[in-house]
């Protein structure tokens, strides 16, 4: 965002206290639906953690059940419910202020979201820092390749929260979820393709069944909310 703004490429938003404000709470969200999601990568396949993250819309619109599902999906879980709230007051955001677009809303975010991690990240793994570097280096042979991944994975996570928000912009936050369930189908295949993560047909076949099982509630949740909308 820095680069985009200093090259005039997108222009800089104009930052005043009830604007930093606002934003502080997304902000929050992002960081805990960040963090969270990236432990759940860390103990589980991806494949896995995005089957259960496909049930993002269902925490948009119904987040009592978070009880009955927690356990060892927890980190997932958390996440949904972190990005869900994201959406929503950065929807909030888009709407009261109205002179800053998405992009400029999510490099906000992003950078109070840096306040929050960075003395979290010292706190919680600070002094493993220095061993985690070297065996980050070892397992992938050399230092230019690290560097390289570590650069590639954030341009492509940056572009695509960018996207995101941009379509934030436009929709709203339960068909932002019921859009990223969609995401899910073309991840999961992705990182079975890549990983070679043995996935048995019954495996497969209860993943198909909860995203789209998520994705016709969804559908059915967001036509009687036009329907009740048309009433009123």
């Amino acid at each position: 965002m820095l680069i985009l703004w200093s090259l005039k490429l997108q222009p800089c938003p104009k930052i005043s206290k009830p604007f930093i404000v606002a934003l502080l709470g997304p902000a929050l969200f992002h960081t805990i639906g960040h963090i969270s999601a990236c432990v759940s990568f860390s103990k589980v396949a991806v494949s896995f953690t995005h089957v259960i993250k496909s049930a993002e819309p269902v925490f948009s619109v119904w987040l009592s059940i978070l009880p009955i599902v927690m356990g060892c999906l927890w980190g997932a879980l958390i996440s949904n419910v972190g990005f869900v709230l994201r959406n929503i007051y950065s929807k909030r955001s888009l709407q009261s202020f109205k002179e800053v677009d998405g992009l400029n809303l999510y490099g906000c975010i992003s950078i109070i979201s840096l306040f929050y991690l960075f003395p979290v990240a010292v706190l919680v793994e600070g002094s493993q820092w220095v061993q985690g570097y070297h065996r980050a280096i070892a397992s992938v042979g050399e230092p230019s390749t690290f560097y390289f991944w570590v650069l590639l994975s954030g341009v492509f996570y940056h572009l695509y929260n960018q996207s995101s928000y941009q379509a934030l912009d436009e929709i709203s936050p339960l068909t932002f979820s019921v859009g990223n369930t969609m995401k899910r189908v073309v991840v999961i295949v992705s990182t079975v393709l890549v990983f070679r993560n043995p996935v048995r047909p019954l495996n497969a076949l209860g993943s198909a069944v909860a995203i789209f099982g998520t994705f016709l509630y969804s559908q059915a949740t967001a036509k009687k909310k036009k329907e009740a909308e048309k009433k009123n």
